[in-house]
């Protein structure tokens, strides 16, 4: 019987044990790759990142993606300043806790303040937290939200709470301060008052009231309709005294500011006019709190 040779077969790597657990986990912990193939990981590590900045043609993306953004942000920001001021903004909340504090005290007792004149650096009004006479938003604002929670506790204390009805109540306080601010506005329009008042400025004045309206309604939380009709009482006087104080030097003539005898036809309308706009403010208080004490 004839044997035939079997050809011998080579392999190209060493025999491997199939039981090898080499095979399924590789064993980084020297560093290295124990089947790593010829030609791959003998260099040094690469990361994907450095290889894309290393492209000429990405870094030409890159910068131009970057002065995109950059343009794009520069018009959003002039075309938003265009609508709402943010520069003047930012000075109607530079306050801090002890300018509020005292703001507070002259809103609700502000017959003993003698000095009511705006300070200013250079042409510009210094921020409200370096002068108590200086307008801001933050306590208007503060006092608004203030005055919508108090007004749903009310409502809740009297089973009438509902979110429609709270919205309504919000809504409403909010619009009768857009007509009162554009009812100024043209007021001053139509008697050529020549004044730095802005809208912002007006808006902080009027706003002022909703401390005085929060007040109200609490009192009356606490210790019924009478000590509502006391506290709102008190508060009306003293925004009605405040908003006289403060007006008067940006609407009136410097001889009336200075307290010397108003003589003009402009100046008797400029006198009522500021008149009108601190009487306005007790009527909004009340028309806008009394519903809410029962």
């Amino acid at each position: 019987m004839e044997f035939r040779q079997q050809p011998e077969v080579r392999m190209r790597g060493p025999l491997m044990d199939p039981r090898d657990p080499g095979l399924l986990f590789d064993d980084t912990s020297a560093g290295g790759n124990r089947h790593e193939p010829s030609g791959v990981g003998n260099g040094p590590d690469v990361c994907p990142g450095q290889a894309l900045l290393s492209d000429p043609m990405s870094n030409l993306a890159l910068v131009y993606g970057s002065s995109l953004a950059s343009q794009g942000k520069e018009m959003m920001d002039k075309n938003l300043d265009r609508f709402i001021p943010i520069s003047k903004l930012k000075y109607y909340f530079a306050v801090d806790t002890v300018y509020v504090s005292k703001k507070l005290g002259l809103l609700v007792f502000p017959y003993m303040h003698d000095n009511w004149e705006v300070s200013y650096q250079q042409d510009t009004p210094v921020a409200p937290r370096f002068d108590i006479n200086a307008p801001d938003l933050y306590i208007p604002v503060m006092g608004f939200i203030t005055y919508i929670l108090v007004a749903g506790l009310a409502l809740g204390t009297q089973n009438r709470f509902s979110p429609e009805i709270l919205g309504i109540q919000a809504s409403s306080a909010l619009v009768w301060l857009i007509i009162e601010v554009l009812a100024v506005l043209l007021s001053l329009y139509l008697v050529t008052v020549n004044t730095d008042l802005t809208t912002i400025d007006l808006v902080a004045f009027s706003g002022y009231k909703y401390v005085g309206m929060f007040v109200g309604v609490l009192a009356g939380l606490l210790f019924g309709r009478t000590g509502y009709y006391l506290s709102l009482l008190w508060c009306c006087v003293s925004i009605f005294v405040f908003t006289i104080r403060t007006m008067r030097l940006k609407i009136l003539s410097e001889a009336a500011a200075e307290g010397r005898l108003v003589r003009g036809a402009k100046n008797q309308l400029r006198m009522y006019l500021t008149m009108a706009i601190a009487a306005a403010q007790p009527v909004f208080m009340y028309w806008l709190t009394f519903h809410l004490v029962r």
